[in-house]
């Protein structure tokens, strides 16, 4: 079973599509778009224009196809791939677009420096970005609620985590050094959703990769009292309206040179 990011982020999925205003006619690249909302949103806005999605995993390709041939949107295509390597047409987009799908390059300057290849000169960039874990209460309530002890402080960004694209200025030196001008980054505060109750959320948090790491190395039974803290967490944060948690991010814009 395949995570629901699109429920978890619909708060930002709306936020990003306000910023997006994309305009019929329009022909763009989805970086990192899993399942493929963002995708299918993009193509119903760009019509007669286009939208290629891209994203390492296939099984989640095989769904945003099968999404896009259910709703009849045939301006969409998808390919399987690293948008940090892979051969984009030169100067092909007008717009590219992501919801949490560019913090996971090993080499940020040498993707977004690929990305803006792709791009048409003066055509816009526009991302979502997790701030520092420190400041997602999803990332610390989960990860304390599983930690066998006291919660263990915030590791270093790795290359492959969620918060290599924390730091604005960063994102910043990143972007201009990749041939990107005109850079601002706006905070963005929304909750995120795990599940309409708690044993919905439960099943939801399980499929995280952070999840299945941190339970990875804890026996049995300590495995049942970090599962039962879990259930305690998730449950102290259900609205009645489903269980949401507290977040953080940077909406990204800029434009290549």
């Amino acid at each position: 079973m395949l995570f629901d990011y699109d429920s978890e982020l619909a708060r930002y999925h709306e936020r990003l599509r306000q910023a997006l205003d994309i305009r019929p006619g329009e022909r763009v690249l989805d970086i990192g778009c899993g399942t493929a909302r963002t995708t299918r949103d993009a193509a119903r806005a760009a019509s007669p224009g286009d939208v290629l999605g891209i994203d390492v995993s296939g099984p989640m390709l095989a769904r945003a196809r099968q999404l896009a041939e259910r709703e009849g949107l045939r301006n969409t295509g998808f390919v399987q791939a690293d948008a940090q390597t892979h051969a984009f047409p030169p100067e092909e987009f007008g717009l590219a677009m992501s919801r949490f799908g560019t913090m996971f390059f090993s080499d940020p300057a040498l993707a977004f420096a690929n990305i803006g290849k792709a791009l048409r000169p003066g055509a816009r960039l526009v991302q979502l970005v997790w701030q520092a874990a420190d400041l997602q209460e999803w990332q610390a309530a989960i990860r304390a609620a599983l930690s066998p002890g006291p919660a263990p402080s915030m590791p270093v960004p790795r290359a492959d985590d969620a918060f290599t694209l924390a730091d604005p200025h960063i994102v910043a030196d990143t972007l201009t050094t990749a041939g990107f001008t005109a850079i601002d980054v706006v905070d963005v505060r929304e909750p995120v959703y795990y599940g309409p109750d708690t044993e919905g959320a439960l099943a939801a948090v399980l499929q995280l990769r952070m999840a299945k790491e941190w339970l990875t190395d804890l026996d049995g039974p300590s495995s049942e009292r970090a599962l039962d803290r879990l259930r305690a967490t998730l449950d102290a944060h259900d609205t009645g309206d489903g269980v949401w948690f507290d977040s953080r991010a940077w909406l990204v814009t800029a434009r290549r040179r």
